[in-house]
Formats: C-alpha cells, structure tokens, sequence
C-alpha cells in the first residue's frame, strides 16, 4: 500500500527499481514468446525489436509518455511483421498504466485514443477476421487506462488527507504557541503589578522608619518605627502569597485548560472585593485615598481582575510619583453596560526625563484584555488621571484573564 500512496513521480530509486522491471518483464516476454504460440515465432529482427522495447521501461516514472512512445516504435513493426504477438503486451500494458497514472485524464484518453486505433489498424492488417482478439486487445487497453487513471485520483485522495491533517497539525501547534505567548504575557503583567506595587510600598514605609530613626534619635518615636517594621512585614506576606499562587501556574502540570472546571483559578485572579486592601496599603504609605464603588450587578472575574489590576498599578504609580501624601481619588462604577474606572491625584507626577517603564504599556494591554479601553496622562489642573472603561457583557470578556 505504500507503494500505492507514494508519488510516482517522487519515489526513491525509481530508475534502479524500473530497471529490474525492464529485466522482469523482458524475461516473462522471453518466456512467452518460446512458450506461447500466439503468432510465429519471432526471428532475428523480432528478437530484436521485442528486446529494445522494454529497455525505455527502466525510465517509466521520469519521462512517462516519451517512454511509451519508444516502446511502441519497436512494438509496432513487431506485430506488424506477425512475430508472437503476446510477447510484448507486458511493456506495453506497464507504458500505458505508467501514462494513466501520472497525466491528466485528457491526455489519457486522447492517448488511449490513439493506442486503440493503432492497435485496431495493425491487427485489421495482421489479422483481418480476427474479431475476438480485436474486441480482447481494446478491452485490455481500456482496462489498463481505467486502473491508471483510478490510482491516479487515490493518490491525490491520500495526498489531500495527509496535507489536510499536517495543516490541521500546523494550526493546533500555531495555537499552542499563541496561548503560550499570552499565558506568558498574563504571568508577566502579574508579576509586574504585583513586585512594582509591593516594593513601592515596601520602599515608602522603609523611608517613613528611617526618617524617624534620622530626625531626632535622642527622642526615638518607637510606636512609629514598630508600625513602619509592622506594615513591611505585613507588605512581605501578602507579596509573597500572591507571588506564590502566581508561580503555581508555571508549575502547573495537570493537563490543558479546557479540562478544567469553571471555578479553577489559573494564578490570582482578584477582583473588585480586594480594592479596599489595595485603598489601605496606599493609606499606609502615606497617601490620602477616597474611594468609590458604585458596581450593583456581579462583575465577570475577568473584568474584576483588570480592573483591580488598574487600580493596584495606579495607586502603585500615584504613591511613587505624586510627592508625599497625595490626594487620590479612586473611583468605581457600572453604567451602560460598562465598568467605568478612574484614579486621579493631585501630585507631581513623573519627574521630567525620566525612562518610562511599562506600567501604562501593561495598563493598556491588561484593558484590551477584556476588549477595553485605558487613556492615562497628567490632568489639567495638576496632577495624573488614569481612566478605562471595561465592558461588563460576557460576549466581549474572555474569562480566565488575569
């Protein structure tokens, strides 16, 4: 079956192995010709002629229809000359299967065309009553096209099915990937919001110890210093809670995720209920927070996760930019289908030269998520607004984004 499937045109060893089929067929010719007496034996010249049309045959697959055209240059004064006429039927039969199978079905049957009529022409000289032999000789010329022109087309069957499953077998590793590259780029925006946002907070509180470790030693404010340590340590723990959760997804081997159930988590997948710890952590580090939630209805985890995403990193970047103590206002609210978010300060802003990092390029990225959409920049009257809208229709939300 192998040999069937595989291209004619493209099998290895294909003059080595069509030459032992010349020597094959040319020796069954041989035989026949001795032991068959269908005709007169052949002489010198019939000898002559049956032998030199099978030597073409070792280029059967290379050059198909130049190969019948010289096995019938000698076949035809071979029979015309009345030698034995079943000698020689072997090469031809294989020239015109040869043909049939690798040209077009036109050109098959102009050639059967031409084969039969030739056929017929010499036989009505050679053997002018013979009606049976003339009926038998077109059957086997037909039934020899009609076996070529079917491998022909199963060939093209098989070649179809393997092209259709490599391309079937190109999409599903192009998709792995794809869903590889954005696992990758949701761990990265994870990792970024969640180290940006617990070293600036770990940074502001460690500046808050030393500066009253630094103002007056001789008069130490140890509540203050305790509670600067205390707010760290508490800063360390839920870092390293969510960095945890956060790594057990590149850890996680239990199979894809299309096996798992709706309430799997596939790393932290926080929502609108931890904004108030994100408002206290930024109250902690010194900034005067007034938040405002105004969400009636349930808010796909996806988009909770954006949206405390936003508000972690906004706050992140107001309590590192904005000067001390900012006033920042953190506001949250549903409306038109939409989750409206906006956080704003009153601060300074970034310093003027400085390299940007990829808060606001994660920001961004982190709303197109979840088909939304984020504008940040310095506001009129002073200060920084981040605003997003996120929309809260299934339709448009892709859970499972952190």
């Amino acid at each position: 079956m192998a040999a069937v499937n595989r291209d004619p045109l493209t099998a290895p060893h294909a003059v080595r192995n069509d030459a032992v089929l010349a020597a094959c067929t040319a020796l069954l010719a041989t035989v026949l010709a001795l032991l068959v007496g269908h005709g007169r034996d052949p002489d010198a010249l019939g000898w002559a002629l049956m032998l030199t049309a099978h030597v073409p045959l070792a280029w059967r697959r290379r050059h198909p229809l130049p190969v019948l055209l010289l096995v019938l240059l000698p076949v035809v004064p071979y029979h015309a000359l009345d030698n034995n006429h079943a000698a020689p039927v072997a090469a031809t039969m294989i020239a015109l299967y040869t043909v049939a199978a690798t040209g077009t079905p036109r050109r098959t049957l102009l050639l059967g065309t031409v084969v039969i009529g030739t056929t017929l022409t010499v036989n009505a000289l050679t053997n002018p009553d013979g009606f049976v032999e003339l009926f038998r000789i077109t059957g086997w010329v037909v039934a020899v096209l009609f076996l070529g022109v079917d491998v022909r087309f199963y060939r093209q069957y098989v070649a179809a099915i393997v092209e259709r499953a490599e391309r079937a077998e190109r999409t599903r590793e192009e998709e792995a990937r794809r869903r590889v590259a954005e696992e990758r780029l949701r761990i990265a925006r994870d990792l970024h919001d969640l180290l940006a946002h617990s070293i600036t907070l770990i940074g502001v509180q460690t500046s808050v110890a030393a500066h009253v470790l630094a103002a007056d030693p001789e008069r130490l404010d140890r509540e203050t210093v305790a509670k600067a340590l205390d707010d760290i340590a508490e800063t360390c723990r839920t870092a390293r809670g969510e960095l945890r959760t956060t790594l057990e997804v590149l850890r996680d081997n239990g199979g894809p995720s299309d096996a798992r159930g709706p309430s799997d988590t596939r790393g932290p997948l926080a929502g609108l209920a931890g904004v108030p710890d994100l408002v206290e952590a930024a109250r902690l580090a010194g900034a005067r927070v007034e938040p405002t939630v105004r969400v009636a209805s349930s808010v796909p985890p996806a988009v909770g996760a954006a949206a405390y995403r936003l508000v972690q990193e906004a706050l992140t970047n107001a309590v590192r930019h904005a000067g001390p103590e900012p006033a920042v206002r953190v506001d949250l609210r549903e409306e038109d289908g939409l989750l409206r978010l906006s956080v704003t300060d009153d601060g300074t802003g970034p310093t003027p030269g400085t390299i940007p990092g990829f808060g606001l390029v994660g920001m961004r990225e982190r709303a197109r998520s979840v088909g939304g959409t984020l504008d940040a920049g310095p506001r009129t009257g002073g200060g920084f607004e981040v605003t997003a809208e996120l929309p809260l229709t299934p339709a448009t939300t892709r859970e499972g984004t952190g």
